[in-house]
C-alpha cells in the first residue's frame, strides 16, 4: 500500500523545551526534573530501560498510520515507519543487538504478525545490527488502556522472560536496542528491559515510532486512549 508523500512529509518529530535526559518524556516545565534532568520514574528506577528514543507524538496522521499498520494489517507500512525509527535513533549510539517486544502467541496468531518484530528487522537491515528474538511473553495480559500507571506496571510484572540460551551468547554484557511501535507509559518496555537485564544485558534502550504525549495546557485537552489503541499490549 503506497503512502501519500504529503502525509509522510507532514509528520513532525516530538518537540518540547523540557525533556527527561533518560527516558525523553516531555514536560511543560523543569519542575518534575532533578538537577541532573531526570524525572521521578527514572530517579526511582521504575523505568527499567536506560534510555528511550522516539520519532513523534502518538496523534494525528502518525497515529492513523500506526493503526493502519497494526490493526489494518498493512505490513508494507513497516518501511515508512522504519524511516521514522531510523530518524529517531541517535547516530552516536552503539548497540550489539536489536530485540523486538514480543506478542503473546495467541495475539500474534490473531493479528498474523508481530508489528514490533517487523520494525526491528527493518532497523536491523538499515544499521547492520543483528536481530535477536531474546524475549518471550509468558502470559497474556489484560489490555493496558484505562489502567493507572501503577496498575499497568502490575499488569505486566513477570509477563516477560528471556528465551533459553539468550543469556549465554545473545545478550550477556551486550547493549540491546528494544524496539516497539508505541510507548504509552513505558510499563511494557520496563518489564522487557528488566527481563533482559536479569539475563545479563549491560544496557537497554527503547526505540519507538511514537509515544503518548501527556502534557496538558489550557489550549490542549487530553486525548482519551481507546481500548486496543495502545501498543502496551
Amino acid at each position: 500500500m503506497p503512502v501519500c508523500p504529503g502525509c509522510l512529509a507532514g509528520l513532525q518529530p516530538l518537540d518540547a523545551e523540557f525533556f527527561c535526559v533518560s527516558c525523553r518524556t516531555p514536560f511543560l516545565n523543569a519542575f518534575p526534573l532533578d538537577s541532573e534532568g531526570r524525572c521521578a520514574l527514572c530517579r526511582g528506577g521504575l523505568r527499567g530501560f536506560d534510555a528511550a528514543y522516539c520519532f513523534g507524538s502518538y496523534e494525528g496522521t502518525l497515529r492513523e498510520l500506526i493503526h493502519l499498520y497494526k490493526y489494518g494489517k498493512v505490513r508494507t507500512l513497516a518501511g515508512p515507519l522504519g524511516d521514522l525509527l531510523a530518524a529517531a535513533l541517535p547516530r552516536g549510539e552503539r548497540f550489539d543487538a536489536v530485540a523486538p517486544v514480543p506478542l503473546h502467541w495467541f495475539r500474534q496468531w490473531q493479528r498474523g504478525f508481530n508489528q514490533s518484530e517487523l520494525l526491528a528487522r527493518d532497523i536491523a537491515r538499515r544499521t547492520g545490527i543483528p536481530v535477536v528474538r531474546a524475549l518471550r511473553r509468558l502470559r497474556s495480559t489484560s489490555a493496558q488502556a484505562g489502567l493507572s500507571n501503577t496498575s499497568r506496571r502490575r499488569n505486566v510484572a513477570g509477563a516477560f522472560a528471556c528465551r533459553p540460551g539468550a543469556a549465554g551468547g545473545g545478550i550477556r554484557r551486550k547493549r540491546i536496542l528494544l524496539v516497539d511501535d508505541v510507548m504509552t507509559t513505558g510499563s511494557t518496555a520496563a518489564a522487557c528491559a528488566l527481563a533482559l537485564k536479569r539475563a545479563g544485558a549491560a544496557h537497554v534502550a527503547l526505540l519507538t515510532v511514537a509515544r503518548v504525549d501527556r502534557r496538558m495546557d489550557a489550549s490542549r485537552a487530553p486525548q482519551p486512549i481507546r481500548r486496543g489503541n495502545s501498543s502496551d499490549e
